[in-house]
C-alpha cells in the first residue's frame, strides 16, 4: 500500500445516505475527491420526524446508486480504492445495517478492507480533514441525537468533559418546531423564524446553567416552549407569526446561552493540557446554526483560543467524515475489520466514563 491513501466512506446512520471519496498523501491536506448525499426529508415529512422503517428501506435503495455516483464523480474505480469505510454505529440499527452489509459486499467484491468507523469520531475528526487542526482539541459535537464536550488526543482516543443528560440539542429543534407547527427538520425552520423574532418577550429557562460542569439539559426548555404556546392559545385562540417567530427566538437564545457558558466551562479544562495552538472545534448537524456559531466563537475570541466549524455540508451527516476517519485509522496501525464486523446502535467514544444517558442490553448509549 503507498503512503497515498485513497478511501471510499459510506454514511447511512439516520436519514441521510452518503457516499464519498477522500484522498491523503502524508504531509498535504486531504483532499475530498467527491461527496454525495441523499436525504429523505420528503420521506418523512407527513410523520413530523424521521420513521426507522421507513430511512432503513431507503438506504438499502439508494447506498448503491450513491456509491456509483461517487466514484463516477472521482473518477475512479473499486479497485483503486485502499480500503472501504462505514459507519457501524452508532444510529438506527436498520439503516447502520444497511451499510455495513453494503461495505461488506464491496469489500469483497474488490478485495479490498474493510473499515467499521464510529459515526461520532467521524464528526469528532472532521477539523482535521477540513482545518488540519492538531491535536489535543476541544469538540463541541453538537447534533440531532447527540451533544458533548470531548478533548480529541488521537483518533481513536477521547475523553468526555460533559454533555446532555436528556434531549441533543437537535432533537430539542426538531420537537419545537412540532410544537409551533413548522416543517421538519426543525433546526432550520426554527433558525429561519427566529431572525424576526423578539428572544426577550418569553422567558424560557437555562437548565443546568447555574449547575457546576459541563453537563447540559434541552428536554425543560423544549417543554417550557410547549407551554408557552398553551397559554397563548387559551389568551387568544391561537398564535400568530410574530407569536411564533419570538418563541423561536426565545428558545434559539436558551441554546446560545447554555452553549457558550458551558463551552467556558469545557475550555477552561481542556488549557490544562496546555496545547501548543488551543483549539476549539465545533460539528454536528447543529453546528449549521449560524447563531450558535457566533455565540462559540465569541468565546473563543474572549479567551483567545482558535475557533474552527467546518463547512455546512460538512456539518450534516455525510461520508467525507466516514472516509477522513477511515484514513485516520489505518495511519494509527489499528487493524482492519473483518466481515463479522457489526451494526451497534450504541457505540459511546469514550468508553472509560460513565454512561450519560442509561445503559441496556445493547450498551451505554452515550
Amino acid at each position: 500500500m503507498s503512503d497515498t491513501l485513497t478511501i471510499l466512506g459510506l454514511e447511512s446512520s439516520c436519514d441521510d445516505t452518503a457516499a464519498a471519496v477522500v484522498r491523503h498523501t502524508p504531509g498535504q491536506s486531504p483532499e475530498i475527491l467527491t461527496t454525495v448525499v441523499a436525504g429523505q426529508t420528503e420521506l418523512h415529512a407527513a410523520y413530523g420526524g424521521v420513521v426507522p422503517e421507513i430511512a432503513a428501506r431507503a438506504h438499502a435503495e439508494k447506498l448503491d446508486i450513491c456509491v456509483e455516483q461517487a466514484l463516477e464523480q472521482a473518477g475512479v474505480t473499486l479497485r483503486d480504492m485502499d480500503a472501504i469505510a462505514v459507519t457501524a454505529g452508532p444510529g438506527l440499527i436498520g439503516g447502520v445495517m444497511s451499510g455495513v452489509m453494503c461495505a461488506k459486499g464491496l469489500a469483497v467484491g474488490a478485495n479490498r478492507p474493510l473499515i467499521g468507523v464510529n459515526h461520532l469520531a467521524g464528526h469528532a475528526l472532521t477539523p482535521r480533514l477540513v482545518d488540519t487542526v492538531a491535536f489535543p482539541y476541544l469538540m463541541l459535537l453538537v447534533s440531532g441525537g447527540h451533544c458533548q464536550f470531548l478533548m480529541v488526543h488521537a483518533p481513536d482516543e477521547f475523553t468526555r468533559l460533559g454533555g446532555t443528560i436528556d434531549d441533543a440539542p437537535g432533537e430539542a429543534f426538531d420537537k419545537t418546531a412540532r410544537i409551533l407547527g413548522l416543517p421538519q427538520p426543525g433546526g432550520p425552520s426554527v433558525e429561519a423564524a427566529a431572525t424576526s423574532g423578539d428572544p426577550r418577550r418569553f422567558s424560557l429557562p437555562r437548565p443546568l446553567l447555574n449547575q457546576e460542569g459541563c453537563n447540559m439539559s434541552f428536554s425543560g426548555l423544549k417543554t417550557a416552549v410547549l407551554r408557552a404556546r398553551d397559554a397563548l392559545v387559551a389568551d387568544q385562540g391561537g398564535i400568530t407569526e410574530q407569536d411564533r417567530a419570538d418563541l423561536c427566538a426565545g428558545f434559539q437564545a436558551a441554546v446560545c446561552d447554555v452553549l457558550a457558558e458551558k463551552t467556558r466551562r469545557a475550555l477552561a479544562i481542556y488549557l490544562t493540557q496546555k496545547s501548543a495552538t488551543p483549539t476549539i472545534a465545533v460539528a454536528g448537524g447543529v453546528a449549521a446554526n449560524q447563531a450558535i456559531r457566533g455565540a462559540l466563537e465569541t468565546v473563543c475570541n474572549a479567551n483567545g483560543v482558535a475557533f474552527t466549524a467546518p463547512p455546512l455540508n460538512l456539518c450534516t451527516d455525510n461520508a467525507a467524515m466516514i472516509a477522513w476517519a477511515g484514513i485516520e485509522r489505518i495511519r494509527t496501525g489499528a487493524p482492519y475489520d473483518d466481515l463479522t464486523l457489526m451494526a451497534r446502535p450504541r457505540w459511546p467514544l469514550d468508553q472509560s466514563s460513565p454512561s450519560m444517558l442509561g445503559s441496556g442490553k445493547k450498551g451505554a448509549k452515550a
